[in-house]
């Protein structure tokens, strides 16, 4: 079966010679060439790899996952490029403007809210609440001494951790500062879904910036 993308492998080296700076950044970062690079030229293209590089050396760049189609070259090459001059500090990173709260933090909400319940049950409560909280201690009883300290710990360091990884995410594409504030706050209390969504919103970004950049 031929390569529908090969098969215009011409016509797209042709095309790419006109976007030089694009070419060195490909090399550069793609090609993880760390010598400087004043030139570069496409001189063929599959749906598996392109080969690009200055006069003395070629590079080998694979397409992971592989182009499906002639249709994704386009929107491929655009979304490295994205990613190549913002790791070579040739573009800002784009701008990240709105925060949303994803549905998804019922869920770890409900965990947190469970492991407070199990750490503030009262051991001997009055009669009429002893019903309530009688599930917090039938449970601790099966539980090692450790074990909600434990996870409070684990829960404390693991959004910490995430909490940071927002931040860097927030300044790196410049949020407002109350949506950054968002972000971080409610990153720390309810972990993942929180940064899930940051990270969703930063997809979006780029591929608004792509958009633009056709």
């Amino acid at each position: 079966m031929s390569d529908p993308v090969a098969a215009k492998s011409g016509f797209l080296c042709m095309y790419m010679s006109n976007h030089p700076d694009t070419l060195v950044a490909y090399v550069r970062h793609w090609g993880n060439v760390t010598d400087k690079v004043s030139n570069a030229a496409m001189t063929s293209i599959d749906s598996n790899t392109k080969s690009s590089g200055d006069l003395k050396k070629e590079i080998r760049i694979v397409f992971d996952p592989p182009l499906a189609g002639y249709e994704e070259v386009k929107p491929r090459l655009l979304s490295m490029k994205v990613d190549a001059e913002e790791a070579l500090g040739m573009a800002r990173a784009p701008q990240i403007t709105t925060f949303q709260m994803p549905s998804q933090i019922i869920y770890t909400g409900s965990l947190i809210a469970s492991l407070c319940y199990m750490t503030y049950a009262p051991v001997n409560p009055s009669p009429e609440y002893a019903l309530w909280f009688y599930p917090a201690n039938y449970l601790r009883q099966y539980l090692p001494y450790w074990a909600v300290a434990a996870s409070w710990y684990f829960l404390v360091f693991v959004h910490a951790m995430e909490a940071l990884y927002a931040l860097t995410l927030c300044i790196k594409h410049q949020t407002p500062l109350l949506v950054g504030v968002q972000y971080v706050l409610f990153t720390a209390v309810f972990g993942f879904p929180v940064l899930g969504e940051l990270r969703r919103q930063k997809q979006v970004a780029r591929i608004d910036s792509i958009l633009k950049g056709k």
